[in-house]
């Protein structure tokens, strides 16, 4: 079967469909087989990478490794079971289909609330929730004391989470491995970034995930959208000397990739 690594978080703005370019074009530069699934049906902006990347390389008349993506398939309502939902059976169908072909399904959750993604979640070995470095992304996670910055319990996604964990253990799988990914880091250790720290150290403990750094604020992560392209590609695309911003942009995806700690997954890059 394979690995599916869902990336979820419910507020826009958070990196996530950076993020599932870097790690599925990681994966498929090492020779894994990658598929992927965007479930935003409205912006669709994982969808729109892959779609600009595969522009972009017959162009350039080049062929660089890419994930498999597809759409969600649309299902004949008649078809359906008694009370089924369509937004599961299309899931349903698109895993089935991208399976037997793949290594590891990258599944981009979109930043809110919707069936689609709670059903994602539950299927998630590995969850990635890419979060800004601020408390207004944290409140996602849980609530704090505006006094003593302390926690006061988990907030909305993170009871999410734990929903999709008892809906897994149910059914006999194995627990999520839940990666919470810090971006837009500070370069410095302002008072706010480690209070931010702090208070994800205390969560992770109560409620179970790992954290790791993530992509600081770097122009060349929003200027590679347009032709899809991810960092790992640039010595591929002519760019022959790369600036420190860039070097330090493609440690940052090496650095993920190894707290991904996924299996069958040796860093070659």
């Amino acid at each position: 079967m394979a690995h599916i690594i869902v990336v979820g978080n419910e507020k826009g703005g958070s990196g996530k469909s950076t993020t599932s370019m870097h790690v599925a074009t990681a994966l498929v530069r090492m020779g894994h087989r990658v598929g992927a699934l965007d479930l935003d049906l409205r912006q669709k902006s994982f969808a729109r990478y892959v779609e600009n990347r595969q522009a972009f390389l017959k162009r350039a008349g080049l062929d660089l490794p890419s994930p498999h993506y597809i759409d969600l398939p649309e299902v004949d309502a008649a078809s359906l079971q008694a009370g089924e939902n369509p937004f599961d059976a299309r899931l349903s169908a698109a895993v089935a289909a991208l399976e037997p072909n793949s290594d590891f399904i990258i599944i981009d959750c979109p930043g809110s609330h919707t069936r689609l993604s709670q059903v994602a979640h539950s299927l998630a070995d590995t969850l990635v929730t890419p979060l800004n470095d601020s408390f207004v992304d944290f409140d996602l996670l849980a609530r704090i004391d505006p006094e003593t910055s302390k926690v006061k319990g988990p907030s909305i996604y993170s009871e999410m989470v734990w929903n999709a964990r008892q809906l897994r253990a149910q059914a006999g799988l194995k627990p999520i491995d839940w990666m919470i990914l810090r971006n837009r880091l500070g370069a410095q250790a302002m008072h706010n970034k480690k209070k931010v720290g702090s208070a994800l150290e205390d969560l992770s403990r109560r409620i179970g995930f790992r954290v790791a750094p993530g992509f600081a604020e770097r122009v060349i992560f929003r200027e590679l959208f347009p032709r899809g392209l991810t960092v790992l590609d640039l010595r591929d695309t002519g760019v022959d000397q790369l600036n420190l911003s860039n070097v330090a942009a493609r440690q940052e995806v090496r650095e993920l990739m190894k707290e991904l700690r996924l299996p069958g997954v040796t860093i070659d890059f």
